[in-house]
């Protein structure tokens, strides 16, 4: 498939596009709002002529924060353009950054869209987080001589064999790429393979290492933990979980409780649609449960607070004693691992890592993550940690030592993304 077909099969996928974005609507109501910048219509005022960056959703929000954190400080004078395309990815850039960069939906990947988008905003650099390659926008930059770099790239093996199928437009799009800033040589390898320029790849590491704990936070989780008076009770948090999982850990959560009957979970969905539904079953599973975002104070009752709020999940990491991260006990790939880490927490995940592979390696390797396979294994292993303070002291320090070990990411993407950057 070239670009041209593809262009050909997206116009016709339209109709299945509108169903899919009124059945998201119809879950999450935000999804029905500015639907015209989708198009590349109804933007909002965008100065022209500085850095975009595309940041998918929420996750890949967070991991690009420290980077835009320094181009704001280096590059005063270049307004910075932030895109996603989820309305929670919306509310985390305007949550971390307000006003101080420009935000729209990246429109759909329509030839017309893109090239449109393009002569709008006029960037001197564009920023791709991850892995989020669409053909047609990437085009449009390369069309105008607007470098393209792919920041914090990651490939699974699985995803390469996807786009090794459509060789005929992976290829020239990757090539296309200015820079292909990748986390490990093996993903490197995987990029060339489908058509990278070799002088374009670069191995810089995970950014996600270079995350940093603000002081504030932690003074703000031990004043909650104080005036909730659960500094000596056990918590445990289960974060970013999905459908399927969240059955699994409350099944964990009572298997717990015969042992530490005083343990609180901190429950947190990764999708806010599914806030609702989730407070249903802590409910009908017979849990004392109450909920963040009503401003409820978990009392010696309360069994599980749910963390319903959008933006305050490094805070709810803060409040707890171990962590468990989700999309892990599903196949969905996992998330991160290293923002408990970074806490000082010994970290707990399902076996399903398969977006996380290298970090989840060094963490492992190093002691500071514990995999288990269902709901009685992540009892245990909670269990084991409350009883063994001080193996979980140890898979902490573990995880703290690998995070320090890796970092420096950030300042070789950084120095990457100012040779693109015109004199």
């Amino acid at each position: 498939m070239n670009r041209t077909l593809y262009s050909l099969l997206f116009h016709l996928g339209l109709p299945i596009l509108a169903v899919r974005l009124l059945w998201r609507a119809w879950r999450a109501p935000a999804y029905s709002r500015r639907l015209l910048e989708r198009f590349a219509f109804g933007l909002p005022p965008l100065k022209p002529g500085g850095i975009w960056i595309h940041a998918v959703s929420v996750g890949e929000s967070i991991a690009a924060a420290p980077l835009v954190r320094e181009l704001l400080a280096r590059y005063p004078a270049l307004p910075i353009t932030i895109t996603c395309m989820t309305p929670t990815g919306s509310e985390r850039i305007q949550a971390l950054f307000g006003n101080q960069v420009q935000h729209c939906y990246l429109p759909y990947d329509l030839p017309w869209a893109a090239a449109r988008f393009i002569r709008r905003l006029q960037p001197q650099l564009a920023v791709i987080m991850e892995t989020e390659l669409w053909p047609n926008h990437i085009h449009q930059c390369a069309k105008r001589g607007i470098p393209v770099a792919l920041a914090n790239a990651r490939l699974s093996e699985r995803s390469a064999r996807g786009y090794a199928r459509f060789a005929k437009l992976t290829a020239p799009m990757l090539a296309e790429l200015s820079l292909i800033a990748v986390q490990s040589s093996a993903e490197a390898q995987r990029f060339l393979a489908l058509g990278a320029r070799p002088e374009c790849v670069e191995i810089t590491g995970s950014i996600k290492f270079d995350l940093r704990i603000e002081p504030a936070l932690l003074t703000q989780a031990q004043a909650l933990r104080s005036a909730w008076q659960t500094s000596q009770r056990p918590v445990w948090i289960a974060a970013s979980t999905h459908a399927g999982e969240d059955e699994s850990v409350l099944a964990a959560h009572r298997l717990l409780l015969q042992h530490q009957p005083q343990a609180l979970l901190i429950l947190v969905p990764r999708h806010p649609e599914r806030f609702a539904s989730v407070q249903q079953l802590c409910v009908k599973e017979g849990f004392n449960t109450c909920r963040r975002s009503l401003g409820e104070a978990p009392d010696a009752a309360t069994q599980v607070l749910l963390g319903d709020t959008m933006g305050e999940l490094l805070l709810l990491y803060a409040l707890a004693d171990c962590a468990f991260v989700g999309g892990s006990l599903v196949a969905n790939g996992g998330h991160n691992l290293l923002e408990p880490a970074a806490l000082g927490l010994p970290v707990l995940s399902g076996p399903h890592l398969f977006n996380f592979l290298e970090i989840a390696g060094l963490l492992r390797s190093a002691g500071a993550l514990a995999e288990v396979a269902d709901a009685d294994a992540l009892a245990a292993t909670l269990g084991r940690l409350f009883a063994e303070p001080q193996q979980a002291a140890a898979m902490a320090t573990a995880g703290l030592a690998v995070l320090k070990a890796n970092q420096g990411a950030l300042q070789r993407l950084l120095d990457g993304v100012q040779r693109l950057l015109p004199r």
